[in-house]
């Protein structure tokens, strides 16, 4: 320390707590203008003065976050600023990041993520460091020219980016009856398959109801006429405004985490933004599929608002 700590303390307390400026400290401490610079820098480095920057919207994002909680009957919920134009990742992944260290992953426990944009978007960022931690995919295979749809991939780039193992899934997503026999009893579906019952995490974007949204796998775009109730998906799994399972041809034979299986999860993380879907949010919260949210503020508007 280059001053003494009583004039540190004293020439912080003039220029931040009496206002004076740079001159009337050095005419009353006795010292040159460059000296006060160099003074009030010290100040702050040391400790002796603690500059907090608040986030004039944290208290409505807080408050938002109660109200939503409340309302769907979660355990969490992390409310966001708007994405405007920006990844919903980059705004929503210090929120994912703080959850998932809350769910206390260790060596050996099992984190499921499930396909879609924003969880692809945060696939790609440095979350939490997930040593031993095993990552597997919620769905087979999609033959999907958009890598949202890349189930393995997202897993991949996450468990890689989290220092973690990925367990990949190498199958269809909607095999023939007899092949869907036969990769019941595959090893390497079956150890996937066994990790969605016993995960202890999971992240999970939520989808838009199939008849709105302009991107579709080819398992839902085929049968889209016998989803006319669907208020949203999880891996392929539809469901109505009430959360109930919306069947539909073919999907006794996908190969995706049944919404059942979601119940035993004790962190099962929705992570979804999008006016267009609350009542899909509210639904899979209501149904149990997800026990803590991260969403936007416009989003937590619109859920809050469903109520009214």
């Amino acid at each position: 320390m280059r001053f003494p700590a009583d004039m540190l303390y004293r020439g912080a307390r003039l220029y931040y707590e009496e206002d004076r400026n740079q001159q009337e400290i050095s005419e009353l401490l006795g010292i040159s203008r460059a000296t006060v610079s160099r003074l009030l820098a010290e100040a702050r480095a040391c400790g002796v003065v603690h500059i907090e920057v608040r986030d004039p919207a944290a208290g409505e994002l807080e408050t938002l976050a109660a109200a939503l909680k409340d309302h769907l009957g979660l355990l969490r919920v992390v409310v966001t600023p708007n994405v405007l134009g920006a990844l919903p990742a980059a705004v929503q992944a210090p929120a994912v990041a703080k959850l998932l260290d809350e769910a206390g992953l260790h060596a050996g426990d099992a984190l499921l993520v499930s396909p879609g944009a924003t969880i692809l978007g945060l696939a790609h960022e440095r979350l939490v460091p997930l040593p031993g931690v095993f990552v597997a995919p919620t769905i087979a295979g999609m033959d999907e020219p958009e890598e949202f749809y890349q189930a393995n991939e997202i897993t991949r780039l996450l468990a890689l980016n989290a220092g973690a193992t990925p367990v990949l899934l190498h199958a269809p997503v909607q095999p023939a009856e007899a092949l869907y026999g036969l990769l019941q009893e595959d090893p390497g579906v079956k150890r996937v398959t066994g990790l969605w019952r016993q995960a202890k995490c999971a992240l999970l974007d939520i989808g838009e109801p199939p008849r709105v949204r302009s991107s579709l796998p080819t398992v839902l775009r085929r049968v889209i006429a016998d989803l006319r109730t669907a208020e949203a998906e999880i891996s392929n799994r539809t469901f109505d405004e009430h959360g109930a399972p919306v069947p539909y041809p073919g999907s006794d034979r996908v190969i995706s985490m049944p919404l059942d299986d979601l119940l035993r999860v004790p962190h099962a993380i929705g992570v979804a933004v999008g006016t267009n879907k609350a009542k899909g949010i509210t639904a899979a919260a209501r149904a149990g599929y997800i026990n803590r949210l991260v969403t936007d503020t416009a989003t937590a508007h619109a859920i809050l608002e469903l109520a009214r």
